[in-house]
């Protein structure tokens, strides 16, 4: 069944599947609805409902106040259309999806356990695995309501892998989910590609990649697609990657050994640990501070891409924003919880 969606004072689209919500009927059919995270955390894809029904998913979702619910607001990521609606949305030319999504049941092919409690995990799909650098898709996993999150560590290619970096939180369903109900040749939904801060690619900028916790998978994918394109895009100065690692402990860090087939030459890494043992003799503290100090400046002369906990995503913006007056269209992340 197939529900219109009118968007005052704009477009309209079709939410096609029960199995959609109000945000993915949007982005599938091409509008640009403002979203980040796509899960109910951050509140960029907030509307009102202006005529019509709509079930809501997740009442609970920390991406509204009590005041937006007070005020008739909703999260388009956590709506279902029950009939024809009409909405009021800011849509915006800049959250029209660069890559067409696509729901499909992927099946594990492999899985490798890459620090302590960080395990990647490698999707087969029965299609070519098209997205940007830097993106993230929706899984299912057993057991936990509603999707997870994660960003994709590859590249896009023919062959239809899917390669995901999962980290263990304590009393997380859809993490723990991954980690022990999920096994080699089991299948879930995965719904993608998503998100905005995935690489630019249209300047001589050099790429700063800062990564905290599980925020390295995408940070890998920039990486890779950067050094990977240096010599086959014939650059007259191939751009260069600094990548800022940030990890609790030493049994947390794995950056480096992902990079390692990567041209060394253009990469410049830089482990930082904020719970330190005795023995290490490297960077420490939050991996901001390690940007702070040890980055050459002006820092308006690098393109940044940035993924992690939200305390850590703050404090950059700052850093680049305010100390920094770095460009905003220099600045590239996505909000989670």
């Amino acid at each position: 069944m197939s529900y219109k969606i009118s968007i005052e004072g704009g477009e309209s689209f079709a939410v096609s599947s029960e199995e959609d919500t109000l945000l993915r009927g949007a982005l599938r059919a091409g509008i640009g609805l403002p979203h980040e995270c796509s899960v109910g955390g951050c509140g960029a894809c907030r509307f009102e409902l202006t005529a019509g029904e709509m079930e809501t998913l997740w009442p609970d979702a920390p991406g509204l106040s009590d005041r937006d619910r007070k005020r008739g607001k909703r999260l388009a990521c956590q709506s279902r259309p029950l009939g024809d609606c009409s909405i009021k949305a800011r849509c915006a030319e800049e959250y029209r999806p660069v890559v067409a999504t696509r729901r499909q049941t992927v099946r594990l092919l492999e899985r490798r356990l890459v620090a302590r409690d960080m395990l990647e995990l490698t999707f087969q799909a029965p299609v070519a695995a098209e997205f940007r650098p830097g993106q993230y898709a929706l899984l299912y996993p057993p057991g936990a309501e509603g999707a997870r999150a994660y960003s994709m560590s590859n590249l896009a290619n023919e062959a239809g892998l899917w390669q995901f970096i999962v980290r263990r939180v304590p009393g997380g369903r859809g993490s723990n989910a991954l980690f022990d109900r999920v096994h080699i040749g089991d299948e879930l939904v995965l719904d993608g590609p998503y998100g905005h801060a995935y690489l630019r690619d249209d300047n001589e900028r050099e790429v700063v990649c800062i990564a905290g916790g599980s925020g390295l998978a995408p940070m890998l994918s920039i990486a890779r697609q950067v050094l990977g394109q240096a010599d086959a895009l014939g650059r007259p100065a191939p751009r260069r990657v600094r990548f800022f690692d940030g990890a609790r402990t030493i049994a947390d860090l794995c950056g480096e050994a992902l990079l390692a087939d990567m041209p060394q030459a253009l990469l410049s890494y830089l482990p930082v640990l904020s719970e330190p043992s005795d023995s290490w003799s490297g960077a420490v503290g939050f991996v901001h501070q390690a940007v702070a100090k040890t980055l050459p400046q002006p820092f308006a002369q690098y393109d940044f891409y940035f993924a992690g906990p939200p305390p850590m995503i703050e404090a950059i913006q700052t850093l680049l924003m305010i100390e920094h007056k770095v460009p905003f269209q220099q600045i590239h992340f996505d909000r989670f919880v």
